[in-house]
């Protein structure tokens, strides 16, 4: 027996953390089922952009995946069931990809769109490069809408320029830049500390799709690196004060953007391309085209969709002070525009979206909806379509119903129309992305 002492005093602990061990497994096992069990039953299983792809044959289990989600544990995009990882919660994904930079058993693969729906993205090499040599794709447009993730991306593609144009030579430009959201406002700092010769062009205003986001929307970013600037920090903040720390930084760095000058042609001559614009033409040994996915408003096509009360983004939620507004949509931006419209006295907001749940929406909107509605604020009409736009009124139809609905105005928030056309005349490639990489 007293043998058998040091074997016991040595075993016992290890008996007890692996019990430890199992059953916090299993709890997480049940806790993670029921998150995708919960999903599922609400419909919430559309991934809005880049998600991973987990391989159950190479992945060993560790949760260093679930761990480095920067959305965990807030909400539960990952989980283990069985022993392997899986993604439970489809819909709160929002591409950050830090599951695959801290997978050791390269078990994760990020793609873009599902066997159900797919995603138009154009052809790019891993150098941002795309399939028409010297033009390249940064942030929204090739896929990447998370802010931190798109300013890295158009810092790296101005890294894989400098590379390729070497010295500078004549009197052209390096790279000419379009557009001066996240992704082209970096690529324009990147650009300037490289010593590149350099143009940004830009068809509106500073910060791109963000300039049009509704007056105090909160934006969700992660900390990152500015060239010419170092890291930032914010992590949530107002559309306002984003714009505003952007504009310090134009200034402090006094990097030039081109504002209100819009792109018309691209052509290549020899070596060099010649970029057209509404003001005047550009010289360049490459271009990088960071501009966003939307392109031109995507239209319901339906009769009265001419009228003036129709619009397709919200500016200022008080111009809608004591009218009866329907949105329709399903994404973030209809969402945000609901809530913001319901939260001024006097209005009434009915938002119609054509599917049975808000799949492509964060969390944050859905749970403000949520609340919205059940104060009463607003009015969701689920698997509803408008057929007709009148002066004073609105028709929808809903499975069998047909629904007529008093109103004063409308705000179509339907996405955008990829600008496929433009690409295809400068010779890049789009492909419809069903679940690949």
């Amino acid at each position: 027996m007293p043998d058998l002492l040091p074997l016991l005093i040595y075993a016992t602990p290890t008996a007890i953390c692996l019990i430890v061990y199992t059953k916090r497994r299993r709890v997480h096992h049940l806790q993670s089922m029921a998150a995708r069990d919960e999903a599922i039953a609400a419909g919430l299983i559309e991934p809005a952009s880049l998600h991973p792809v987990i391989d159950p044959n190479k992945c060993v289990g560790c949760s260093a995946c679930i761990e480095a989600c920067p959305e965990m544990p807030g909400h539960k995009v990952l989980g283990l069931i069985h022993g392997k990882a899986n993604l439970i919660s489809p819909t709160d994904c929002i591409g950050h990809g830090a599951c695959l930079a801290n997978c050791p058993a390269d078990a994760i693969t990020l793609v873009f769109g599902t066997e159900r729906r797919g995603i138009d993205i154009p052809q790019i090499a891993p150098n941002f490069e795309t399939n028409v040599p010297g033009i390249f794709i940064a942030g929204e447009l090739g896929g990447m809408g998370l802010i931190r993730n798109a300013i890295e991306q158009g810092c790296q593609a101005i890294a894989s320029i400098r590379k390729q144009v070497g010295k500078p030579r004549g009197d052209s430009l390096d790279v000419l830049i379009v557009g001066a959201g996240p992704a082209g406002f970096a690529a324009t700092l990147a650009a300037k500390e490289s010593g590149l010769k350099y143009a940004t062009i830009e068809q509106e205003t500073l910060g791109g799709t963000v300039a049009h986001f509704p007056r105090g929307k909160l934006v969700m970013t992660a900390p990152a690196h500015l060239p010419l600037y170092g890291k930032f920090r914010f992590r949530e903040t107002s559309k306002e004060q984003l714009l505003g720390f952007w504009q310090d930084v134009e200034k402090r760095t006094g990097v030039e953007v081109n504002y209100r000058e819009r792109v018309e042609a691209i052509e290549r001559t020899g070596e060099h391309f010649v970029v057209t614009t509404d003001r005047t033409k550009y010289r360049a040994r490459t271009v990088l085209l960071a501009i966003g996915r939307r392109g031109t408003p995507r239209k319901l096509e339906v009769p009265g969709e001419h009228l003036p009360k129709v619009a397709y983004r919200l500016i200022d939620p008080e111009q809608y002070h004591g009218q009866r507004v329907l949105v329709v949509g399903g994404g973030d931006s209809a969402l945000e525009a609901a809530c913001s419209i319901a939260e001024v006295p006097g209005s009434t907001v009915t938002l119609s979206y054509r599917s049975a749940a808000f799949t492509r929406a964060k969390p944050k909107n859905r749970e403000r909806v949520d609340q919205a509605r059940a104060a009463g604020d607003i009015d969701v009409l689920f698997e509803s379509r408008v057929e007709t736009i009148e002066a004073d009124h609105v028709h929808l139809s809903r499975n069998d119903d047909q629904i007529r609905i008093e109103n004063d105005a409308v705000i179509v928030s339907a996405g955008g129309i990829l600008p496929t056309a433009f690409l295809r005349t400068i010779g890049i490639e789009v492909e419809t992305k069903f679940g690949t990489a």
